[in-house]
């Protein structure tokens, strides 16, 4: 199998600029992803068979009659497609203190934990130890490859707000923790050696921090302060970088006092972050001056390059609903290139963007065959998911036969990824619906099109996360002759009423005091409707089993708080991202709270077939 890239030693650095060695790191990390995707079939067998002769005395393995096969037919004849729920009697068993080697043949050192948003529930991933290395691995491949579209990268630094959530523990005593806090508290990050590419604005201690006030304010702070070195800014998700320029927007004042005496708020009070700081502040009552001035106009377009004017492009997630946000960067940033580097999941990581300056609509990520193996389930949106792999299938079942494998997939086909990963996943759905976009040597790419089991349904009718997007996107338009904008949104299929119907709650900026006539929400709850597929127009204007669609405006600020009860209940800051649907009880609650308005759609849509139209509706 190729050899994984090795991190250099400080030693091999020159700290005032690149040298030879830091081009033969970016050379070997170049090459190792030539390598493993030009024998990514042989490599994809070489991971099963190791992941596999590890774990032969397994109990999960055992109980299917593995009986010590590496082989992909064996292991694809006998081994069922599982789902989370399938796996929840053993997980529940080694979160109960039960160390025997159920899942893996190496201790599981600690659960890693979904965002809580996706599916609606936090998920337990178990983990080991050397994962840590093959995230690292990843991490390594990214600015090498960065570097090639953006030289000169390593002669600044990076603004990254990052942040951890505070984990919590197993009855049996296992960590359980978000996946990114558990990489930031690990020494690969902590105590990593000098990387000219991972020198950032915040020092460890600020992200470390868990009251993610102080993290955020702390960090904002340096990067400001070290604004002129600053090449490139970022975080994980969209929404949470436009989280961090609201929370500039409300506290700048504040920021620009501290540079201007060279001292920290009192409300920071961790000793660790005020140290931290501390080391980095000197009094520089001009560049307060400069930071005041450009906050206090009138406009904070292009905010970005002018506080931080040396960067080159913004790092966030924009695929899939975090789409949304690709105005505001837009606007915040004077259109700066936004880049999306790698694919990851609590499960794994799997891959990373090879064309990392593309448009934010044509991002493909590449797996990297070493991470874990990979199957494709071909799913068809059109007639709704496969969900034949709810519970294990049986052995001459065909549709378990229609998982192909990472170099057999085709061109345009949309698959949902299952994994077989070293931390004792074995043929796991993971839930997320990509489709090939293209080939890096024998290795496909893959945009990210959805999570699998985000949808709206009141009776037949199935829609999913991106049918939902691009119809608020396309009412969403509406709004644009009133200067407003669609700043949030999240769904609810409500079936307390007969019948049942969605709801749509919109928090929505204004940049006019002229009012929006209802009849423009009415219009927006009927463009929405004609958008849906067929099913749900049939359910609406012939079965009558769909009320009219509702929009609920909600306050501003109300997505604030739901992110804000989403932390409180769990959830990581730093993987946050708004719920396209919601179903818990105290989530809608809260919604409901900060309605001031709501509005129906006033007639029903039109539907192909020819059915009679039903009459508008009061």
């Amino acid at each position: 199998m190729p050899e994984a890239p090795k991190i250099n030693n400080v030693s091999e650095y020159d700290c005032c600029g690149s040298n030879s060695s830091l081009d033969g790191k970016n050379k070997k990390a170049l090459q190792f992803i030539e390598d493993v995707t030009s024998n990514a079939d042989e490599v994809q067998r070489r991971v099963l068979a190791e992941i596999l002769s590890r774990n032969v005395h397994v109990e999960y393995l055992q109980r299917h009659g593995l009986n010590g096969c590496t082989d992909q037919e064996t292991f694809k004849k006998v081994v069922p497609v599982v789902t989370y729920e399938d796996l929840k009697p053993e997980i529940d068993r080694i979160g109960n203190g039960d160390a025997s080697p159920i899942l893996c043949s190496q201790p599981i050192s600690e659960f890693l934990t979904s965002s809580g948003t996706s599916g609606g529930e936090r998920k337990l991933m178990p983990t080991i130890e050397e994962e840590l290395e093959r995230r690292s691995l990843l991490y390594s491949l990214l600015m090498p490859v960065m570097n090639q579209c953006v030289p000169g990268l390593d002669k600044g630094k990076g603004m990254y707000l990052l942040f951890i959530k505070s984990e919590a523990k197993t009855p049996g005593g296992l960590v359980a923790r978000p996946v990114l806090t558990s990489y930031y508290k690990s020494s690969h990050f902590m105590d990593r050696p000098y990387d000219p590419y991972t020198n950032y604005t915040s020092p460890n201690e600020t992200i470390l921090c868990p009251d993610s006030y102080q993290s955020m304010y702390s960090q904002l702070l340096c990067g400001l302060y070290q604004n002129t070195q600053v090449l490139r800014v970022g975080a994980v998700f969209a929404s949470g970088f436009i989280r961090a320029l609201k929370f500039l927007e409300k506290n700048w004042l504040l920021l620009c006092n501290d540079i201007r005496s060279g001292t920290l708020d009192p409300k920071i009070t961790d000793s660790s972050v005020r140290e931290a700081v501390m080391k980095i502040l000197e009094p520089n009552p001009r560049l307060a001056d400069f930071i005041e001035a450009e906050c206090g106009k009138d406009s904070w377009s292009g905010i970005i390059i002018r506080l931080w004017p040396n960067t080159k492009y913004i790092d966030v997630i924009v695929t899939g609903t975090m789409s949304q946000y690709i105005p505001t960067l837009d606007y915040y940033s004077n259109g700066l290139p936004l880049v999306c580097t790698m694919y990851a999941s609590s499960e794994c990581y799997f891959g990373l963007n090879l064309n990392p300056l593309c448009k934010p609509s044509e991002v493909s990520y590449t797996l990297i065959p070493t991470m874990c193996y990979y199957e494709f389930l071909p799913v068809n949106r059109n007639s709704g998911f496969n969900e034949s792999f709810s519970k294990p299938v049986s052995l001459d079942d065909k549709e378990n036969q229609d998982l192909v494998d990472l170099v057999d997939v085709k061109l345009g086909q949309e698959y949902e990824l299952v994994v077989t990963t070293y931390a004792g996943l074995y043929r796991y759905r993971v839930g997320d619906i990509l489709r090939v976009a293209g080939f890096k040597n024998k290795a496909p790419q893959f945009n990210f099109v959805c999570r699998k089991n985000v949808v709206l349904s009141i009776d037949s009718d199935k829609t999913d996360e991106v049918e939902l997007q691009n119809a608020v996107k396309n009412a969403a338009n509406n709004l644009l002759s009133f200067d407003a904008s669609l700043t949030e949104y999240t769904s609810y299929a409500d079936t307390s009423t007969i019948p049942g119907h969605y709801v749509l709650y919109w928090e929505i900026s204004v940049s006019r005091a002229t009012p929006i006539p209802p009849s423009v929400f009415e219009d927006c709850c009927l463009t929405v409707e004609e958008s849906f597929n067929s099913v749900y127009r049939q359910g609406r204007v012939s079965d009558k089993s769909i009320g009219p669609l509702e929009i609920k405006i909600v306050e501003s600020g109300t997505f604030d708080k739901l992110m804000d009860y989403a932390v409180g209940q769990g959830a990581s800051i730093n993987q946050y991202k708004a719920p396209r649907c919601v179903k818990y009880a105290p989530i809608v609650e809260l919604l409901n709270s900060k309605v001031v308005a709501n509005y129906f759609s006033p007639k029903c849509p039109k539907w192909a077939p020819g059915h009679k139209q039903c009459l508008a509706e009061d």
